[in-house]
């Protein structure tokens, strides 16, 4: 049996989606720069008496997709992770003991709630 072969494995598994959320960070911000940058200009107000209008409320609209989809997004993600060492470890107590089936599933259930909890920040944020 070598040692820190859970440690590596789990390195492993973390690199790849560290990557990829990054990677897709960079590509969602460069693409909403593509334009023009927006700093807080102002455009004159509206014949009706209307506000001013700043151009801070686009910037506010997109990061709210960014911070929504980094919520469901990261969740995501963390529940795929822990349900695969939790499938795993339930897989092998059930093995052993079939009487460990219900709170094998109880276990597992506890996992994937943090990906609902991810759907409703999504939720919760978008609609603000």
């Amino acid at each position: 049996m070598r040692i820190g072969t859970n440690k590596s494995s789990s390195l492993l598994i973390f690199l790849p989606v560290l990557m990829i959320v990054v990677a897709s960070a960079t590509l969602t911000m460069s693409s909403l720069g593509s334009s023009s940058p927006v700093y807080a200009q102002t455009t004159a107000p509206q014949q009706g008496g209307g506000k001013a209008t700043t151009g801070a409320s686009e910037v506010g609209g997109s990061s709210k997709l960014i911070g929504a989809g980094l919520a469901f997004g990261l969740a995501g993600a963390g529940a795929g992770i822990g349900l695969g060492f939790v499938g795993a470890a339930g897989l092998a107590a059930i093995s052993d003991n079939p009487k460990m089936q219900s709170r094998v599933f109880i276990f597992v259930g506890m996992v994937e709630s943090i990906a609902i909890y991810g759907i409703v920040m999504m939720f919760i944020i978008l609609g603000q």
